[in-house]
């Protein structure tokens, strides 16, 4: 079974996996997820006459489109503030909210850059960015941005380096902007870098630096598919998949 991508106005990557199943499940998902759901849907598929849709974007992007009547039948945060958000706004069971995997924050800079970097050191900032901007989620909604702006308040180079962002709507774009050569340096999940040919991590950030990384799932409709997703989701099979894309 193939997938077929497609992109929205909004940059929401869609893959929709054809197939003549008797049911149907529609999975929102947060961007960073895409490499290595879209291989837990394939196999998922499988073992199950369900024919999955995969919805992903920015964790804030979803979440809002949710609370607004999208038809989900599981979400996929890459914080618990965006769920949190679900789950109170549709009066969902927060014990049903499971977490399946966690991640890192890494800087991350073109292929073949020769830039070193200490995260704690302005001087190196700015030397590493020269006139160029820092690609990042935006810091007051995407994820991968909240996570990113905690780290570097944390290190005191928050009050620098907010004047030389260039912000984005989810993680996957702060990495093709890095990809392309338009921003020198970003900061992105570990699994988004290790996704790419285009990059490469400069610098890890340590984990006490922000709050955990974390990705809750929930079921958005208790159905016979959703029920059957999420178990897979946390079967050993799933996990492996996960841990290959670089998830702890």
């Amino acid at each position: 079974m193939n997938f077929i991508p497609t992109i929205t106005v909004a940059i929401l990557a869609i893959f929709s996996i054809s197939a003549n199943a008797a049911d149907k499940l529609r999975v929102y998902a947060a961007s960073s997820m895409t490499s290595a759901l879209t291989q837990i849907a394939e196999q998922f598929e499988k073992n199950n006459d369900i024919d999955v849709t995969l919805v992903f974007g920015g964790s804030s992007s979803l979440a809002r489109q949710l609370v607004n009547g999208a038809p989900g039948d599981v979400f996929i945060s890459a914080n618990d503030k965006w769920m949190d958000y679900v789950v109170k706004t549709n009066s969902l069971n927060s014990d049903a909210v499971t977490n399946i995997a966690s991640n890192r924050l890494v800087v991350i800079a073109p292929k073949g850059s020769s830039t070193h970097l200490e995260v704690g050191d302005t001087q190196s900032w700015r030397n590493a960015l020269g006139n160029s901007r820092l690609a990042i989620g935006q810091t007051n909604a995407v994820p991968a941005g909240i996570y990113a702006k905690q780290a570097l308040e944390n290190l005191g180079q928050w009050e620098f380096l907010k004047g030389h962002l260039a912000p984005t709507s989810n993680v996957r774009i702060a990495l093709t902007l890095v990809e392309r050569q338009e921003a020198l340096l970003g900061i992105v999940y570990h699994t988004d870098a290790l996704s790419s040919d285009g990059v490469t991590s400069i610098a890890t950030f340590d984990p006490s630096l922000h709050s955990p990384i974390s990705y809750p799932a929930i079921e958005l409709r208790s159905t016979p598919q959703s029920t059957e997703f999420l178990r897979y989701l946390k079967s050993e099979d799933a996990k492996a998949i996960l841990h290959k894309h670089g998830f702890q």
